[in-house]
């Protein structure tokens, strides 16, 4: 089991940066690789970007590219997710996951979800 948890999330305003930060622990060794999803009400879960254990594969959605940018902290087993220039329409509750394949960025590709962080940009 890894138990991960979401942290970061709150109220900004319109061209603001959140860091989201997601924390894992238990079964926690090299290997992993972390996505972050959002979700508004009535929409399916979208996905934001994702890192591999290495940090050498790293994808984002074409939404954020050159806004967000994820990172990992692998001693603190801590993965980041730096959001600048933030817009009223990236308002959803983020989440991370943990995932085993180095170019997963589909929610089924990911075994552990945390509970997720709400993010909320004012216009």
């Amino acid at each position: 089991q890894v138990q991960l948890v979401e942290s970061g999330g709150g109220l900004v305003q319109a061209g603001g940066s959140l860091k989201l930060s997601c924390a894992a622990s238990g079964r926690t060794r090299s290997g992993w690789t972390i996505g972050w999803f959002r979700q508004t009400p009535g929409k399916e879960r979208e996905f934001v970007a994702s890192t591999n254990w290495r940090g050498n594969v790293i994808y984002y959605a074409d939404s954020v590219t050159g806004r967000f940018a994820i990172s990992r902290d692998n001693p603190k087993y801590t993965v980041h997710l730096q959001m600048d220039s933030l817009k009223p329409e990236d308002t959803a509750v983020y989440y991370c996951a943990a995932g085993l394949m180095a170019d997963a960025r589909a929610d089924y590709d990911y075994a552990y979800w945390g509970q997720g962080t709400q993010v909320t940009v004012s216009s």
